[in-house]
């Protein structure tokens, strides 16, 4: 069974037009792939990241500040299945809200971003000489979610369990998302066990380095304005 957040008990005192405008942003990506057909394959490739462009004497060769840097921006907006995009935006809906509320729109599109790239780097790190492509929007909301864990430890989650959509009950903020945190932290460690650089799998590790900076950027930015919440 497994938990699936839908919506939290904290009042906001702007529209979360950045959270919104991320997640129409991805829709439409996604929409942009499936008119690929056949070339799909080829953007997942070229967009996904790869950790062996990044490790191996070969891809360093070739690698360039933008070969580098575009695929990890690019990948964070691509999916691989409607259950993968549909999974990813309704965490960021729950959780992005609360989040843009407190820091703004641009504060939390930097956490956004910056945990999106700090995700990309543990994955490209701890999968050294993987040739398989990694993309989805989970380690840029992983960071939102750790940005969550710190500012909002009283908040409360409405919850309910897969496939159980019938039932549903309240959680601390905390518990669920130190819950989620551990999942993907002990499922990381598994996959290391058994997973070669040519078997796929979730790329766990972007999201605990996605939720780790997501937290400390919680701790260093300055929450909006006192004015900028009227």
């Amino acid at each position: 069974m497994l938990p699936v957040p839908i919506n939290d008990n904290l009042r906001r005192q702007i529209f979360w037009v950045a959270t919104l405008l991320l997640i129409l942003l991805n829709l439409w990506a996604f929409e942009f792939e499936l008119s690929l057909g056949r070339s799909l394959n080829q953007l997942v490739f070229y967009y996904g990241v790869v950790p062996a462009r990044y490790t191996t004497p070969h891809g360093l060769q070739t690698l360039t500040l933008e070969r580098a840097l575009i695929p990890i921006v690019v990948s964070m907006f691509l999916h691989g299945s409607w259950p993968h995009l549909l999974g990813n935006m309704l965490f960021l809906f729950v959780f992005g809200r609360s989040v843009e509320n407190r820091f703004g729109h641009f504060g939390f599109l930097l956490i956004y971003l910056v945990s999106g790239l700090g995700g990309a780097f543990l994955h490209i790190f701890l999968n050294a000489g993987s040739r398989l492509p990694s993309i989805g929007a989970s380690g840029a909301i992983a960071g939102v979610l750790g940005a969550y864990f710190v500012c909002f430890p009283r908040a409360r989650i409405a919850t309910v369990i897969f496939p159980f959509f019938f039932w549903s009950f309240h959680l601390p903020a905390p518990i669920l998302l130190a819950y989620w945190f551990l999942v993907q932290f002990f499922s990381g460690f598994q996959m290391m066990a058994i997973q070669s650089a040519t078997t796929g799998g979730v790329a766990w590790w972007a999201h605990v380095g996605g939720f780790l900076v997501g937290m400390a950027l919680a701790l260093l930015l300055p929450p909006r304005r006192a004015t900028d919440w009227q």
